[in-house]
């Protein structure tokens, strides 16, 4: 978890329709805490996106790549 100490923390604003903050007053909830979770996950998500992303470059990277017809033919002229 990102959050833990108030005086290492920040205030972030966003605008939002007037008719989704009616129904956040109408819908009691510690909404500070449900953003503050949800940005949480997205960072994470992300993350381990870009983690995969490198993974998956790095093994192109390193794949090998023959051409099967010359194995197979290479296979054949040992066996005669």
């Amino acid at each position: 978890m990102y959050y833990s100490d108030p005086l290492m923390s920040t205030t972030i604003t966003i605008r939002i329709p007037r008719e989704l903050k009616e129904k956040m007053k109408q819908n009691p909830a510690e909404w500070s805490e449900e953003v503050r979770h949800f940005i949480e996950e997205k960072i994470r998500n992300l993350e381990l996106q870009r983690t995969l992303e490198e993974i998956e470059s790095r093994t192109q990277k390193r794949r090998v790549r023959t051409d099967s017809t010359t194995l197979i033919r290479e296979d054949r002229q040992r066996q005669t």
